[in-house]
């Protein structure tokens, strides 16, 4: 049996507003820590319909896009760049599952986001990169300063 082969990447970590209105920023950036990863970037922002269409342009034509356009335009964000040992990966699996009340205890989704009840969007706390590509295009888009 062959061992995967670990390799250091970089992320992007977004701590959506309902994570900062509800006081979890130090939470997650302490779960981030824990598992020995680094924080090369943090920023607190706000976003708007221009670097949240180009983030979520895979969603632009859904009827339900006006309502994420709200949820991530209603208050501040905090962009976090992490680096690590297949950190792609296991922080995505850090956050849990996009739906709140589908995220298993112990994930960031499951211990922090509130039943999901707008029907307009998902709030789920945090926003993860899901692959190299992603990772390295949200990066750019978000830290274009640290693009590769």
């Amino acid at each position: 049996m062959a061992i995967a082969e670990k390799q250091e990447e970089r992320t992007l970590l977004l701590i959506k507003p309902d994570g900062v209105r509800d006081h979890r920023v130090g939470n997650i950036i302490s779960r981030i820590e824990n598992r020995r990863f680094t924080i090369d970037a943090i920023k607190t922002m706000t976003a708007d319909d221009e670097i949240l269409k180009k983030h979520y342009s895979h969603l632009v034509d859904k009827p339900f896009f006006p309502g994420i356009l709200k949820y991530m335009e209603s208050g501040a964000i905090v962009a976090l760049v992490v680096s690590g040992t297949n950190v792609i990966n296991v922080v995505h699996k850090m956050a849990g599952a996009t739906n709140p009340s589908e995220a298993a205890p112990g994930t960031i989704r499951g211990d922090f986001a509130r039943e999901w009840t707008n029907k307009e969007s998902i709030h789920n706390v945090v926003h993860t990169s899901d692959s190299v590509e992603s990772a390295e295009r949200e990066i750019a888009l978000w830290f274009p300063e640290l693009a590769k």
